[in-house]
């Protein structure tokens, strides 16, 4: 699984295709406390939802959640709200995919080529 390092005060934007029905979400520091806050946006008009979160030792107490994604324009973004002197690495990948649905159904703001 791939991860990446965010540095205190900064975010990362994960945006996800309409076939990934979950995503599953680890955040976790070198032993060091862990600030964080996730969000879950799904679509342009919808209202976003929130976890923050808090742990002293983010290596022997990570975070790990799977959050429901079904429709179109899912994209989930995570804070490190902690100072700058306290990164974390955070790895958000598909958990499952909906293979019955077609990529082509929902196309927002975008036309479709053919």
């Amino acid at each position: 699984a791939s991860s990446a390092t965010i540095q205190g005060g900064a975010l990362r934007t994960y945006p996800f295709d309409t076939l990934v029905d979950s995503v599953e979400v680890l955040l976790k520091t070198d032993g060091r406390p862990l600030n964080a806050r996730i969000e879950l946006l799904q679509g342009p008009n919808n209202n976003k939802e929130v976890i923050e979160l808090y742990t002293e030792d983010g290596f022997d107490r990570p975070f790990f959640c799977i959050l429901e994604t079904p429709g179109s324009g899912n994209v989930v973004r995570i804070v490190n709200t902690a100072p700058v002197e306290f990164p974390m690495t955070a790895g958000v990948v598909p958990h499952s995919i909906n293979e019955e649905m077609s990529s082509s159904d929902v196309v927002l703001g975008g036309d479709l080529s053919w």
